[in-house]
């Protein structure tokens, strides 16, 4: 099947890989192979990198890269956990910088992306129990230096799905106070059953199958699929209520794409602000592999800007709430 992908991806369609999520191995050594031939992955000149890390549920640590403004305009900053994507199965935080180097440039904000353990080596729930892990240790890690009324979870594919997982864990057991989440094609439905996932069987990078080895890799090869767990696939959770504002971005070609849309509708309808935007032409990943597209440049304002939008709509909410209670004293 064909798809009518933007003008701008044609010339270079032919030279995208054919990504194979089976083997796992084989599938790292490719996106490292990508992430490497990236020319657009340099950190920002004014943004400081710092590997540190933070304690897992289990003991271990967690690394986590830390990306935030040299030059500091206020105090404390905004705080955003950062998930990246894989499939739950490749990608790390130390080469996937672009995005959150790009976000604490941009946003004035500290940026912690986590460096959470994968599939299937560890499958779930450790990236879950590890993302909820740096979020706490962001929030409470003063020398940090992260205002707590303006923190994000924010993330692409799978990471996304970690978003919005950790987002459901804040909710229920009493974890950081989020002002937003921001998901870019998120995973977060295990099923598959939706039009997109069905259809999409040869799609650009990212396809059905590739879909099906992802979540066997996650859950396990033997997982009951009546017993999954919504902090591995949110869509499973019953009541989005009370969860943070949120953006979700979805591509036009992508298995993903209706489990996005039927996501947004449901928090819409459980009460949540919710922005979702649906990108023509587009197809997973497309943004991170052809970065310099205008589409792709769309997408990631487009993303930035609702995260931007959100920071200041929580930072002016703080500052009236501290002038109406220093006006009741």
């Amino acid at each position: 099947m064909s798809y009518p992908v933007d003008p701008e991806y044609l010339p270079m369609l032919g030279f995208l890989p054919r990504l194979d999520v089976s083997d796992a191995e084989a599938a790292r050594a490719l996106v490292r192979s990508m992430s490497a031939e990236d020319p657009m992955a340099a950190v920002p000149a004014d943004i400081s990198v710092e590997r540190r890390t933070a304690p897992a549920a289990d003991g271990s640590d967690i690394e986590v890269v830390v990306f935030r403004p040299e030059r500091r305009i206020e105090q404390p900053l905004p705080g955003i956990a950062y998930f990246h994507g894989g499939g739950f199965v490749f990608g790390d935080a130390g080469t996937d910088v672009r995005v959150p180097s790009a976000l604490a440039a941009d946003l004035g904000a500290v940026v912690v992306s986590v460096n959470y353990r994968l599939a299937p080596e560890y499958p779930f729930p450790t990236a879950f129990n590890d993302c909820f892990a740096a979020l706490t240790w962001l929030a409470g890690d003063n020398d940090l230096g992260i205002d707590p009324a303006r923190i994000v979870v924010a993330g692409i594919s799978a990471g996304a799905g970690l978003a919005a997982a950790v987002a459901l864990a804040a909710r229920e057991i009493g974890g950081p106070a989020l002002c937003f989440q921001a998901l870019d094609s998120p995973v977060l439905d295990d099923r598959l059953l939706t039009a997109s996932a069905t259809e999409y069987t040869d799609s650009p990078l990212w396809n059905r199958q590739n879909s099906i080895d992802s979540w066997c890799h996650y859950l396990g090869v033997d997982a009951d699929r009546h017993r999954t767990s919504h902090y591995a696939a949110p869509a499973r959770a019953r009541d989005l209520a009370g969860l943070p504002p949120t953006y979700i971005a979805v591509s036009s070609f992508d298995p993903l794409r209706d489990e996005g849309i039927d996501y947004a509708q449901r928090l819409t309808r459980a009460g949540v602000p919710t922005e979702l935007q649906l990108f023509p032409g587009t197809f997973h990943g497309s943004s991170g592999v052809f970065p310099q597209a205008a589409i792709s440049r769309r997408i990631n304002a487009e993303y930035t800007a609702a995260i931007r939008r959100a920071l200041n709509s929580s930072a002016t909410s703080t500052t009236l709430t501290s002038e109406n209670h220093a006006e009741s004293l």
